[in-house]
């Protein structure tokens, strides 16, 4: 399995607008955690500029599917979305774990 990383970019007006979409966007959100795509997920603060979500998957295509039908994004609360692949090499959890050879 990969692991991704979605950012998203807030919006100027995303704060006052969240609530109208935020049950829809939490929805989604959770059943792709049922499905076992999305890990985590959650905002930056101080400032509240930045969304992450983090997925793993075989492929990127499980990320854009995401993209395509979030609220938050098809509503304007989300100027700009990046996807990242993370190449997680520590933990148990890690995609392609490292040890020390010591």
């Amino acid at each position: 399995m990969k692991h991704y990383l979605l950012f998203l970019d807030f919006s100027e007006t995303y704060e006052a607008r969240r609530p109208e979409f935020r049950d829809e966007h939490l929805t989604k959100a959770w059943a792709a955690v049922d499905r076992g795509e999305l890990i985590l997920a959650g905002a930056l603060t101080d400032p509240l500029d930045t969304g992450v979500i983090f997925f793993k998957g075989e492929n990127v295509e499980v990320v854009e599917k995401f993209v395509k039908e979030d609220p938050y994004i098809n509503n304007g609360l989300v100027r700009s979305w990046r996807i990242r692949e993370w190449a997680t090499v520590v933990g148990n959890e890690a995609s392609s774990i490292v040890r020390p050879k010591t």
